[in-house]
């Protein structure tokens, strides 16, 4: 009767080891998952959330704070819909964001396995929005990273790392006589740009 007692706890415990090790794996599994998970990947998921809870806040790399929802997502940028108080859309460059304000439901479901992406979004980069930008004719507003200094006017052309700027009042139409000056911007210089209110981003 000892001897069967002995072999029932030592099974018990062998299973125990077992569930621990398989627990312990699981958890090194998802921890190399989560390694590989990129940050517009979760942007892409939060661009289907619920708007029921609060807008998420993003922190820009000039300093200020944009209540948002995350309508689009390419390749190295975010589109964003402000709340308020801006008019018209927002397209950020990942790198202009310092972090976001999010919701922990929002948080956990973000970090979650997603579906593979179309590979037409992950080809679509900054530059070739601002290119579509360029042949628009959308007036912006350009908002740099350090300092936060904000310009205003319609972008010309757009290179392969900057663009031109014509520089001129927001909400008017690039006129050679309007245009006060030019500035050669690089994509790294920028924290987001805001597109004139009555302008889709793409």
């Amino acid at each position: 009767m000892r001897w069967d007692r002995f072999f029932a706890d030592l099974e018990d415990q062998l299973a125990s080891e077992w569930e621990a090790e398989r627990a312990a794996l699981d958890t090194e599994a998802e921890r190399l998952r989560l390694s590989r998970v990129a940050l517009r990947d979760r942007l892409g998921v939060l661009a289907s959330r619920e708007r029921t809870t609060s807008a998420l806040a993003f922190e820009m790399s000039d300093g200020s704070t944009l209540h948002a929802e995350v309508s689009g997502v390419g390749a190295d940028w975010v589109a964003l819909e402000p709340t308020q108080p801006l008019a018209g859309a927002v397209l950020a460059p990942l790198e202009g964001i310092v972090s976001v304000l999010v919701p922990h439901v929002d948080v956990l479901r973000s970090a979650r396995p997603v579906a593979e992406r179309s590979s037409l979004s992950d080809r679509v980069t900054f530059g070739f929005v601002l290119r579509d930008l360029v042949r628009r004719r959308v007036g912006v507003g350009v908002t740099l990273a350090v300092g936060g200094r904000h310009l205003t006017g319609t972008i010309d052309r757009a290179g392969a790392d900057h663009f031109d700027l014509a520089l001129h009042d927001s909400g008017q139409p690039r006129r050679t006589t309007d245009v006060t000056g030019h500035r050669l911007v690089p994509f790294a210089a920028v924290s987001w740009i805001r597109l004139d209110a009555d302008a889709p981003l793409i």
